[in-house]
């Protein structure tokens, strides 16, 4: 199973650092009895190995070598690839830029390495033979990509960053077929690459009979992107988590094979 980690963004909203912001100290760890900062985007890798991915894929910028310094070529078991997106071009070229690597027959989980949410354990409710969406619960869709479906689940519309949305569960991550990517890359060639967002394109894919199903197990989504949403990820990982922990921050896994965070300035 994959895993694909969009890392190209510029993360303007959260600027100026002095390294990728999917390398933002949040949380920590423990490394060889050693507490270490953990970076943000480790939160979403150990979620896709915990439900069962083995190899990672990063599409990063061509100005971002500290990720692949950071996590070198595996993390936790997983094996670690990367790509490169040669300039920002939004979400679906971010995504599809790791096709080549996935064959029709395999499962892919794809996330967002700035956020944190919970359950851990929440991509293992997506159905694996379809598109499926997990969905959280927020206060303001408009900031978000809202899903509607019916009562079955089933996914009506997405609504992209919309004012009034009609939803208030937004997509945190998603689920889907090999086969179903390479289904909805040769429909976003044939809309002339226009879909920046994800929501878009799977609009017009339900349009065309596609069928996709939003699963409203997510219960906490943080996007780690804005300083707020940063203190906030503090704030969530210093408390106490879903199981009663109260060092819900200090969480005992495998490190990456890279290069710690330890002595890296946050700020320039």
């Amino acid at each position: 199973m994959w895993g694909i980690v969009p890392a190209a963004g510029r993360g303007s909203r959260i600027q100026p650092l002095a390294f990728s912001k999917e390398l933002l100290p949040v949380g920590s760890r423990i490394d060889h009895g050693e507490e270490r900062p953990r970076a943000v985007s480790e939160h979403l890798v150990e979620r896709m190995i915990g439900a069962g991915a083995d190899k990672i894929c990063f599409v990063i910028a061509p100005g971002k070598s500290d990720i692949l310094e950071y996590y070198s070529s595996g993390y936790g078991g997983a094996a670690i690839a990367y790509v490169v997106q040669p300039e920002p071009a939004g979400l679906c070229d971010a995504i599809f830029r790791a096709l080549p690597l996935i064959r029709p027959d395999e499962s892919v989980l794809i996330g967002l390495p700035d956020t944190i949410w919970f359950p851990k354990d929440a991509y293992l409710d997506l159905p694996e033979d379809r598109l499926s969406f997990l969905l959280f619960p927020v206060e303001h869709p408009e900031f978000f990509d809202a899903v509607v479906t019916d009562e079955a689940g089933a996914v009506r519309e997405i609504q992209v960053k919309r004012s009034g949305a009609e939803s208030h569960w937004i997509w945190g991550a998603f689920r889907l077929p090999g086969a179903v990517l390479h289904e909805l890359h040769a429909l976003w060639l044939g809309r002339n690459r226009q879909d920046e967002y994800i929501g878009t394109l799977v609009n017009a894919w339900l349009a065309a009979g596609g069928r996709a199903v939003g699963v409203r197990t997510g219960r906490t989504y943080v996007d780690v992107g804005t300083l707020r949403g940063y203190h906030d990820a503090i704030g969530l990982l210093g408390g106490v988590d879903e199981i009663g922990n109260a060092e819900a921050a200090r969480m005992v896994v495998g490190g990456p094979a890279g290069r710690s965070l330890a002595g890296r300035p946050l700020m320039r």
